[in-house]
């Protein structure tokens, strides 16, 4: 795997550092954990599942970006 390729590109520094220090909003993350303490308990309901799942799957991706940011800024240390 080329890892060159996880890079983001055209993104400036302070993009970048802001996107590998982002985090969820404070609504996002108390809904978060509401859902996950019924989960906990077998206490969701089929919407607050499709709910879980929908805001599980954007963490997901919201690491990966994360990720990818930190790589990148990572790899521009390096050159510099």
């Amino acid at each position: 795997m080329n890892l060159d390729n996880e890079r983001l590109t055209n993104l400036s520094i302070d993009e970048l550092e802001a996107l590998a220090n982002s985090s969820l909003v404070p609504n996002t993350q108390t809904q978060l954990s509401e859902l996950l303490d019924k989960n906990a308990n077998n206490k969701l309901s089929a919407e607050e599942q499709i709910t879980l799942d929908k805001l599980l799957n954007q963490i997901d991706q919201l690491n990966i970006l994360k990720t990818r940011a930190k790589y990148t800024l990572s790899c521009l240390q390096r050159v510099q």
